[in-house]
């Protein structure tokens, strides 16, 4: 649960950024956003999830 809160927050942030400073416009975003939400829902989800999970792991075991 804390890994998606951070994973929203973060993207919400690069989100914004582009939006302010790349030139993408709000409409894509927009659309950016929806596709999110009908990826949410459909059957791929879980792997998603999981392939971002596992990500998110093996960035965590990096030792610098």
């Amino acid at each position: 649960m804390a890994l998606s809160i951070s994973a929203v927050v973060l993207l919400a942030i690069i989100v914004i950024l582009l939006v302010r400073k790349s030139g993408l416009k709000a409409g894509h975003a927009l659309i950016c956003m929806l596709l999110g939400f009908y990826l949410a829902s459909s059957s791929i989800a879980p792997t998603i999830s999981e392939v971002t999970s596992n990500v998110a792991g093996m960035i965590g075991d990096l030792k610098f």
